[in-house]
């Protein structure tokens, strides 16, 4: 069921306009007494969830017993950043999802669904696992709130994406990762409907019908004046709050290049983005949009590692960005890899195939550490004298001595793409 949906045609919502709507749609929810809350983590600052979030507490007061942000594989939040996100709400109901310990499995969908749906590229049987606290909480609503954007993984981020990998077990996200690499993630980007998003539909239809989750998503984008903000909220608990949202998000922050781009620099903001894990979103959200040929050059003064979890980070090292025929081999030939599904899908993410030059300039990582992933290095403070994010804008730039550069301040609110690699 639809409950609310609004989306401006012009500025963004205010945050008094938010909170009205907010009220709108929770007092159509009805009396609830123990509620669970699951945004995203600091890596979603952008999506302004965490407001929304501080919204739903005041609403709920004390009946909002529990705060799980939606981690997947990332690291806990510090309390530095629980507040800078989440406002006034206490740090005390906060909890840290353990991906690999604190699940339980609702059932499994087949490996024939997924054979079947993948068009013969995988087989096996997927679980959908979640956080033991949906389960053993006993709550009567589950408030998921979240951004809806393109995504490399599921094509358009959140709803269900929220519970089975933001909460999800280590078996569950490291086989939807793959599925969405193997099934390609050109064929994926910016469809809402894919072959991980129908996995996900299958499990909520079959093992999570009975549970008392509500989305609340977002669009988020720069409204007529150039501000961020938020230009739609959509609260339903079924799928049409999210096929909406996605439509919204496709028209905001889906940006279709009028040529193939020769040179794309990305800046990659030292609070949000520590990890090639997170920033090799400048490498998904722009490959569609890059020249044969072309380079993109990544400003990266924050990263420190290349994957949050150890494990993962331990794996990147060893394999590198090679390549998708590559990775499938290293699959097919290491354990390692094979016990760990979403480290290869990323070492497929996150490589150019081959086609352009991608250049790093990273804050805390050195040119040896770089160069053995199998990306190109240059001193972060040469580039960003050359190309300093403080004068340029989103989009074309013409720099002194004539290069034409194609400039995006953050990967994470958009995709790029020419028409001839987005079919």
């Amino acid at each position: 069921m639809l409950y609310y949906q609004k989306k401006s045609t012009g500025k963004a919502f205010t945050s008094s306009e938010l909170q009205q709507m907010m009220q709108e749609a929770l007092d159509k929810l009805g009396q609830r007494n123990k509620v669970l809350a699951i945004p995203p983590d600091f890596t979603r600052f952008h999506s302004y969830a965490g407001p929304l979030t501080e919204m739903a507490w005041e609403y709920y007061g004390e009946k909002m017993t529990d705060v799980l942000p939606a981690l997947g594989t990332h690291t806990a939040m510090p309390a530095d950043q629980i507040k800078r996100m989440f406002g006034k709400m206490p740090l005390d109901i906060f909890r840290v999802h353990d991906w690999r310990n604190d699940i339980v499995t609702l059932g499994e969908v087949p490996g024939s669904y997924l054979e079947e749906i993948s068009e013969g590229r995988v087989n096996y049987n997927w679980p959908a696992q979640v956080n033991k606290l949906l389960v053993e909480g006993h709550y009567d609503l589950i408030l998921s709130v979240g951004q809806v954007v393109p995504h490399e993984v599921i094509g358009m981020a959140n709803h269900n994406k929220n519970i089975f990998v933001g909460t999800g077990g280590k078996e569950g996200i490291n086989k939807s990762h793959f599925l969405g690499a193997a099934y390609g993630m050109e064929r994926i980007m910016g469809r809402a409907i894919n072959p991980v998003r129908q996995v996900l539909n299958y499990a909520s239809e079959h093992f999570a019908a009975d549970m008392p989750i509500v989305y609340v998503l977002t669009v988020v984008g720069n409204d007529s004046d150039g501000k961020l903000g938020v230009l739609g909220l959509y609260v339903g608990d079924d799928m049409e709050c999210f096929m909406l949202a996605s439509e919204q998000s496709l028209q905001v922050n889906f940006k279709m290049v009028e040529r193939p781009l020769k040179k794309v620099v990305v800046f990659l903001d030292p609070e949000e983005f520590k990890s090639t894990w997170l920033g090799n979103k400048s490498v998904y959200r722009t490959r569609m949009a890059i020249d044969d040929g072309g380079e993109l050059i990544v400003l990266a003064p924050g990263l420190r590692e290349f994957g949050e979890d150890k494990t993962i980070d331990k794996l990147i090292r060893k394999y590198g960005y090679v390549g998708t025929p590559r990775t499938l081999e290293l699959t097919e030939a290491n354990e390692d890899l094979r016990e760990n599904l979403s480290a290869a899908a990323h070492l497929i993410h996150g490589s150019s195939e081959d086609r352009f030059k991608i250049t790093y300039c990273p804050g805390n990582l050195s040119k040896e550490e770089i160069e053995s992933v199998n990306f190109e290095y240059a001193p972060l403070a040469e580039m960003i004298k050359k190309y300093d994010p403080e004068k340029l804008t989103d989009g074309y730039n013409i720099l002194p001595g004539g290069e034409e550069i194609f400039y995006i301040s953050n990967p994470a609110l958009g995709l790029w793409a020419h028409k001839e690699r987005f079919k």
